[in-house]
């Protein structure tokens, strides 16, 4: 199987350093090649005083090859030495081209997956980026790619015990309940369905679905979103074949027994979906982008600008992004 693209994320946060750490202690991390700018990587293991790395430095993804002790460098040069913790627009566009560069070794098959290193939104907007993350952008660069599925981009965060997809994303929350239209929730659905038993290997999910006010507007007292739209979503879905629940009110879903009885969670809103999530996986929780024809996983977490370059970045939730790419691609290239 083809090794899994990683690319670096804004060279000044702690993106690199993540990076090193995993590839100096492997540890049964999965085969990976970096997209990104080889000197940056060779700098993040200084600051971390771990062993100068090995590198295979190549220019182009068919060129990759993964030797057991030198790490593998799609070269993606920065326009100048990162300083961490202080972010420079002048690297916008390399940062911006590592991801491209990633997304094209995975449709030209050089590599199975991609796993994003963070990003910072802000920078990479005075390159004219353009997107609102990575979400939007891998959905692009994909867009005429051949899919059988239902298209996405969902944004679903995972862990152990838990799985949340988000019916909107990053909206101001005076507009999600103008964003919930019933088509908008049931598409959702699908994605999350379809990505459940393909790349998660589950032949009958089961999704809770969260109501938007609080007690699910407890039968149109407290709002009347779910009767109007969110219900009558869910009902479109199981005439579909699809297993999920009628709004439940989402104060009472992410308890451990309340867990035992679905598979994973259609929240409406940011702030609803991921803060059951970064409570339970605050350190090993994963963003993965379903419903793409490339697998793509991240970290969840931001850039770190903060602790940049002091050592202090936990790479828990980068192993398990690269963990979670794997059993996906496993899955898909076993239909």
């Amino acid at each position: 199987m083809k090794p899994l693209a990683v690319s670096m994320g804004d060279p000044a946060g702690i993106g690199l350093e993540l990076a090193a750490r995993v590839w100096a202690e492997r540890k049964g991390a999965p085969d990976f090649f970096l997209v990104g700018d080889a000197d940056a990587f060779a700098r993040a293991c200084a600051r971390l005083t771990l062993p100068k790395p090995k590198l295979n430095i190549v220019a182009n993804a068919g060129d990759v090859r993964i030797e057991a002790e030198t790490l593998c460098v799609l070269d993606t040069p920065l326009a100048m030495a990162e300083t961490p913790g202080e972010p420079d627009p002048v690297n916008a566009d390399a940062t911006i081209a590592a991801i491209a560069r990633g997304v094209a070794a995975v449709r030209d098959s050089a590599a199975s997956a991609l796993v994003t290193l963070p990003i910072a939104k802000s920078v990479l907007h005075t390159a004219d980026f353009g997107f609102p993350g990575h979400t939007e952008f891998i959905a692009h660069l994909t867009a005429n790619d051949a899919w059988a599925q239902t298209r996405g981009p969902v944004m679903m965060l995972g862990g152990a015990t838990l799985k949340v997809a988000l019916a909107t994303i990053h909206a101001p929350l005076a507009d999600v309940p103008r964003l919930l239209t019933r088509e908008r929730i049931a598409h959702t659905g699908r994605v999350l369905h379809e990505a459940l038993r393909r790349d998660f290997g589950i032949a009958h999910p089961r999704i809770a679905l969260c109501g938007l006010n609080p007690h699910a507007g407890e039968d149109g007292h407290i709002g009347r979103e779910e009767i109007v739209t969110i219900n009558p979503a869910a009902a479109q879905l199981r005439a579909e074949g699809i297993d999920i629940s009628d709004a439940r009110s989402a104060d009472a879903l992410f308890h451990e027994q309340a867990r035992n009885g679905y598979d994973a969670v259609l929240a409406l809103y940011h702030d609803q979906g991921l803060i059951p999530i970064k409570t339970l996986h605050f350190w090993d929780g994963v963003n993965v982008t379903l419903g793409l024809p490339i697998i793509r996983t991240s970290p969840d977490h931001g850039t770190g600008f903060d602790i940049a370059g002091q050592g202090k970045a936990r790479a828990d939730s980068f192993r398990a992004a690269l963990a979670m790419a794997r059993t996906m691609t496993e899955r898909r290239a076993a239909e």
